[in-house]
């Protein structure tokens, strides 16, 4: 029996990296179009939030959102989550319809056909460089004032160990927010680890939980930078209770 899940799951990993290649080779004349210029990137976001569904669909993925508040298509925001699947970008891709851009590491755009566009669409962080550091700076800072949003995962990363429900967070996303005044905008994932984790054996189709927080301002009703520390814990604090409650509504459903 362990064999032929193993025999399901090496398929289906296999297929994952299928399903997200097709939608991209069906619409390549339209992505690498709407790459040509800036003013052609919310066009190429709405077809990525369709290559993102396609994935997600692909994948026998199906997600359900509950909005905890309202957001406003003419302004910008920071978008954040917790990280612990390959399928955080493209649920994220689904949720949220403001156009943002990812801020991610360097490495996803090795990855064939889905990085070309990633790294011309993206920012690009090294974060051993301080000057890459810099550059992404004054890079959302030139989104911005296009209107656009950005998305950063504070964790940095996916953790190693499974068994981590939420990793620190790192400074960057709540630095970029504070300087740039954007109000913070909560996203929790609650069954991402379990539908596609790094871990090769596991996984399994199904639904994708996903809570959008209230947004969180990063500046004080006296027009001053709220604290940096303080707002990166305070928002850190507001997805793992979220994470929590999560866990306990799903023991609850498996003792009925």
């Amino acid at each position: 029996m362990n064999s032929i899940k193993k025999i399901f799951w090496a398929v289906w990993r296999v297929w994952f990296y299928v399903v997200m290649l097709i939608p991209i080779l069906i619409m390549l004349p339209f992505l690498v179009a709407s790459i040509l210029t800036e003013s052609g990137y919310p066009y190429f976001f709405k077809m990525s939030r369709v290559w993102a569904k396609c994935v997600l669909f692909g994948m026998g993925f199906y997600y359900k959102v509950e909005k905890l508040g309202k957001l406003d298509h003419n302004k910008s925001y920071m978008f954040v989550a917790n990280h612990t699947s390959m399928s955080d970008i493209m649920l994220m891709l689904a949720v949220v319809d403001n156009p943002f851009v990812f801020v991610g590491k360097m490495s996803l755009a090795k990855i064939p056909l889905f990085g070309f566009f990633y790294k011309r669409t993206s920012i690009l962080v090294d974060r051993t460089c301080s000057k890459s550091r810099m550059k992404v700076f004054n890079e959302a800072q030139k989104r911005i004032d296009r209107g656009l949003s950005i998305c950063i995962f504070p964790e940095g990363g996916v953790p190693h160990d499974e068994s981590i429900l939420l990793d620190t967070f790192k400074d960057g996303a709540f630095r970029l927010a504070i300087e740039h005044a954007l109000p913070i905008v909560p996203l929790v994932f609650a069954d991402n680890k379990k539908r596609l984790s790094y871990t090769f054996f596991s996984g399994s189709p199904g639904l994708m939980r996903v809570k959008i927080l209230p947004l969180v301002e990063t500046v004080s009703d006296t027009g001053e930078p709220m604290d940096r520390k303080e707002v990166r814990e305070h928002v850190r604090k507001l997805i793992h209770d979220e994470l929590i409650e999560f866990k306990k509504l799903d023991k609850l459903k498996v003792r009925k």
